[in-house]
C-alpha cells in the first residue's frame, strides 16, 4: 500500500479537533495519543483518535489523510458537528451510569499513561495537559477531549464540567508525581527541555511538586 498520509512532523497533538479526508462519515475526531514514528525512513504520527461516529481509531499519517478540523471549512464540516451534536448512539459517554460519565472525565488520558513511550514522553504529556483550566474556552476544550463530544454543554452544564475538573485536577497531580519519580534516569538535558516547553501551570506544578518533597 503506497502511503498517502500527511508527513508533517508534531502536526497533531493530543486534544486536537481532526477529520479523516478519506472517511467522512466518521465526523470529527479528537486526538487521544499522539507519537512519533517513520514508515520507510518518511517520519510520520501514530494517532489514536476519537470519532463521533466511529469510535476509536488507531491511524498511521503514512496512509491514513488526517486534516485538522478547521481545514475543511464550510458545509462538510458543519454538518459533521451538527450530526454529533445530534446522533449520540455513537458516543459511549452518553449511556454511560453516572459512575461510568466520572470515570471517563476524570481519566488521564492515554498519551500521558502509555507504557510503550519512554519516561520523558509520557512526563512530557502529563505537563501538557495543564494547558487547561476550570474556566472559559480552556476547560470546555478540556471536556471535547475528555468526553469526546463536539459540544460538551449539550449534555452537561457548565458546573459539572467544574466539578469534573477538580477530581481531574487532583488525579492528575498524583500523576505527575509518579511520572516525575520515572524520569528519575532521563537527562539532564531533557528534563530542562521538557520543563521549559510546558505550559507555565506545569512549571509551577513541577516547583509546588518538589517544594514538598
Amino acid at each position: 500500500m503506497k502511503p498517502t498520509g500527511s508527513t508533517d512532523i508534531q502536526r497533531f497533538q493530543m486534544g486536537d479537533r481532526v477529520v479523516h479526508a478519506s472517511q467522512p462519515e466518521w465526523g470529527v475526531g479528537i486526538v487521544s495519543t499522539s507519537s512519533m514514528g517513520d514508515h520507510e525512513g518518511v517520519p510520520c504520527q501514530r494517532l489514536v483518535i476519537r470519532f463521533d461516529r466511529a469510535g476509536l481509531k488507531t491511524v498511521s499519517t503514512a496512509f491514513a489523510k488526517i486534516e485538522a478540523a478547521g481545514d475543511r471549512v464550510g458545509v462538510v464540516t458543519e454538518k459533521e458537528t451538527i450530526t454529533a451534536r445530534s446522533d449520540g448512539a455513537s458516543n459511549p459517554i452518553l449511556k454511560a451510569t453516572a459512575r461510568e460519565v466520572m470515570q471517563i472525565m476524570t481519566t488521564i488520558p492515554d498519551a500521558a499513561r502509555d507504557p510503550f513511550a519512554t519516561p520523558g514522553q509520557r512526563l512530557k504529556a502529563t505537563l501538557s495537559l495543564y494547558r487547561f483550566t476550570d474556566s472559559g474556552g480552556p476547560l470546555i476544550d478540556w471536556a471535547v477531549m475528555q468526553s469526546g463530544l463536539s459540544d460538551p454543554l449539550s449534555k452537561f452544564t457548565r458546573h459539572e464540567l467544574e466539578d469534573f475538573f477538580g477530581f481531574f485536577e487532583k488525579i492528575l497531580w498524583k500523576h505527575l508525581g509518579k511520572m516525575v519519580r520515572e524520569a528519575r534516569d532521563v537527562p539532564a538535558s531533557e528534563l530542562v527541555q521538557i520543563r521549559d516547553s510546558a505550559p507555565p501551570a506545569g512549571r509551577q506544578a513541577l516547583q509546588r511538586l518538589h517544594r514538598s518533597r
